[in-house]
């Protein structure tokens, strides 16, 4: 696997999601959901990353949302102005994945006409303003909206997409007639999305269709769709007036930059044999039946944006961009993704292919894309920041895109490892295939992340997810490495050289630390500043934990970082030194509070407990009085393992959603077993006998952003391994 290279040539640039789409008669906007329109800071923070361009929305349903809405132009004028004095060129985009405001028609001449009304008062405002890209993805916008019905107007027929089409490319034309004869300057960045159909045989038609439809917008756009053109008839039999199509003939736009946006999704697979797929994929056409998904997911070989991107230059020969890049996935999956791509395009710039920039898109994130904007989720993809605190949390994408804009190199040991794409486990469909394209992966690194806490719950975790992530790591016990002791620390690190340090040991049994004070202290606080101290001279990031048992439960309500800590017991106070030594010693470490984890691969948590105390037909006891916020271990290490690429540093408190009491939840787990609830004992806390005292509400989320899934959610997780594993 290559690491990240620089090449002066291609340029970085950057783009936020900005998507105004409609279902039904419900607008979404993304800047309103990621908070941009309301925060002030975005831009400067975003101009630090040293980016060239920036893909920035002033679009039309936003500003001019009734016909005679007058415009507000306050928020994005300061947005371009902050670009422009920041020495960012700007791309203003005017239309993304929308249908225009509710007084247009996608059917009549209205919407392409407002719609270049609109661009015209956008020039006459910002006069300077060279580069636009009228509407994003046009074929991609026509296709969810007439021929997949998921967008407004719902339509599924070829006359609707069709229509659609033309009616966004009629007024892309008219757009840039209008931007031009304000600033001649004006420049069209179209971009597409860059994607491609592979097929079984039988199927070959089909994708052949698909991979000519594909160019379609770009192809109307520079005049070509004329009757010798291999889709013509298809336009005509769908039922478009052949003077529509000469109109296009007649006013050619070609683009002066033509960008593409390549997703790991945007290949995809047709495949007859139904039975092999989830009913949700199987679609088909007049002909034939046949499930549609990611080429990825099944092992075939792909042509992967090298090709693609080679393949459109070669058709084309217009100035190309990537101009949307990213991958909603786990941090180092999104660091590899960027990189892959970053090398592609410079390949191909080195070899005399005219590629101007990578755009690393989502900078601020994204919602709703798993469900293809048809509805608020609320499910958020981090880009280069994470928003969710309020403000912008930079992630680990944030350090390679400043070394990228700045040519310089970016090395991280995560790199050195191919992306999941490229791994076996990409594969969920794998029969009926007729050809493979794996690589068997050796998982290793030029430094590992050091995992301290073999045979524990947490070690064993992490050292798990790290191997399905493809993230290095070495695994040490408590023979192996005692964190106690300074000199053992030194020997290992200089031996492995890791570029990280998880420390998952400690003394975990609360009772008996009431009575072995010593051992307890040594173990949770003594050896993490042992740890703090010498990743301080070396160099490593440190992650640590800590435990909802630092609070004394008298806040009564959910406890956040900077709440007061007044522990109770000698573990919680344990606990209180570690993160006052190790943050005193090294403000870098990370320390991770948490609380009452369970997980699928141990047996010494409460769930599992419960559960085996109900298949004996045994009561279990647990306390009605003690209310906490149960973790799941899965959960717990992946977004651990996020913010220790992310370099976060400080107190993060990561627990599920939600809160219960120690009998609710084992009532809960019964249910969901399938046991009587009978079963299930509610005691006060003082019938359990404990030695140490705990705090009655200890409860936990994070006012810095991070959000787990809902402890309903774990919960299905939970009972959902358990079967896979029991399998």
């Amino acid at each position: 696997m290559e690491t990240a290279s620089c090449n002066q040539k291609v340029e970085i640039w950057g783009g936020i999601e900005c998507s105004i789409n409609r279902v039904s008669d419900n607008f979404q906007d993304q800047c309103l959901y990621s908070g941009h329109y309301t925060r002030p800071n975005d831009i400067r923070n975003i101009a630090k990353l040293g980016i060239k361009k920036m893909r920035y929305p002033v679009l039309w349903e936003k500003h001019k949302p009734g016909i005679v809405t007058e415009i507000d132009w306050r928020f994005c004028e300061k947005g371009l102005n902050e670009l422009k004095e920041n020495n960012i060129e700007t791309i203003v985009g005017l239309v993304h994945h929308g249908s225009g405001p509710e007084y247009v028609s996608f059917f009549n001449d209205t919407f392409a006409n407002h719609f270049a009304s609109y661009a015209r008062q956008v020039a006459e405002k910002f006069p300077w303003i060279t580069l636009y890209t009228p509407i994003n993805e046009p074929l991609t916008t026509a296709r969810f909206c007439g021929l997949y019905g998921l967008w407004y107007p719902h339509g599924k027929s070829d006359y609707e997409f069709l229509t659609i089409l033309l009616s966004e490319c009629k007024a892309t034309i008219l757009a840039m007639k209008a931007l031009r004869e304000i600033n001649p300057e004006a420049k069209l960045v179209q971009t597409e999305d860059l994607g491609k159909t592979h097929s079984t045989p039988l199927l070959k038609y089909q994708a052949d269709f698909e991979n000519e439809r594909r160019w379609l917008a770009i192809d109307l756009l520079c005049g070509r769709v004329n009757p010798a053109h291999e889709l013509w008839k298809y336009f005509i039999k769908s039922g478009i007036p052949d003077s529509e199509l000469y109109f296009f003939i007649d006013n050619p736009c070609p683009p002066d930059i033509l960008g593409f946006n390549y997703y790991l999704t945007s290949e995809r697979y047709i495949d007859e044999t139904l039975e092999l797929y989830p009913a949700h994929t199987q679609g088909g056409n007049n002909k034939h039946k046949y499930a549609d998904v990611e080429a990825v997911r099944v092992p075939i070989k792909q042509d992967g944006v090298e090709n693609l991107l080679t393949e459109a230059w070669n058709r084309f020969k217009l100035p190309l961009a990537i101009t949307e890049v990213h991958l909603g996935c786990t941090r180092e999956e999104q660091l590899r993704w960027v990189n892959h791509v970053w090398n592609v395009v410079n390949k191909l710039n080195n070899e005399a292919v005219d590629i101007r920039a990578l755009t690393v898109w989502s900078l601020l994130g994204s919602y709703n894309w798993c469900n293809l904007l048809t509805s608020n989720s609320g499910t958020y993809e981090s880009g280069a920041f994470d928003v969710r605190s309020g403000e912008l949390r930079p992630t680990a994408l944030s350090g390679l895109i400043r070394s990228l804009s700045h040519n310089a190199p970016f090395n991280h040991p995560v790199l050195e490892v191919e992306g999941w794409w490229n791994r076996d486990s990409r594969i969920l469909y794998a029969n009926n295939v007729p050809s493979r394209d794996t690589k068997t992966m050796t998982l290793k690194a030029s430094k590992p992340n050091l995992i301290i806490g073999k045979t524990g719950t947490l070690g064993n975790a992490f050292a798990r997810i790290c191997e399905s992530r493809a993230i290095y790591a070495h695994v040490l016990s408590r023979k192996d490495l005692n964190i106690c002791h300074v000199h053992e620390i030194e020997k290992v690190i200089l031996q492995l050289k890791p570029w990280a340090i998880v420390n998952t040991a400690g003394f975990v049994r609360v009772d008996d630390a009431e009575n072995d004070a010593d051992s307890c202290f040594q173990t949770n606080a003594i050896g993490p500043d042992n740890l703090a101290k010498a990743c301080l001279k070396y160099g490593i990031k440190l992650l640590t934990f800590s435990s909802d048992m630092v609070f004394d439960g008298a806040k009564n309500n959910t406890y956040v970082e900077n709440d007061g800590v007044a522990p109770l017991n000698v573990y919680g106070q344990s606990k209180v030194m570690a993160e006052q030594l190790t943050l005193a010693t090294n403000p870098d470490v990370l320390v991770v509070r948490t609380s009452a984890f369970f997980g699928p691969w141990d047996m010494y948590n409460f769930v599992y407990g419960a559960l085996k105390s109900f298949k004996n037909n045994q009561r279990y006891m647990a306390a009605s009085n003690i209310f906490i916020s149960p973790t799941y271990v899965p959960d717990l290490v992946n977004t651990s393992l996020d913010l220790l690429l992310d370099n976060a540093s400080g107190v993060w408190h990561l627990a599920n959603s939600g809160e219960t009491s120690w009998a609710s939840l084992a009532e809960e787990i019964a249910r969901r077993g399938g046991y009587s609830l009978s079963l299930t004992h509610s005691v006060s806390s003082e019938d359990l006998n404990w030695i140490a005292k705990r705090p009655q509400y200890s409860a936990m989320k994070s006012q810095k952003g991070i959000v787990l899934p809902s402890l309903d959610d774990a919960l299905s997780r939970f009972f959902n391994d358990q079967k896979v594993i029991a399998v």
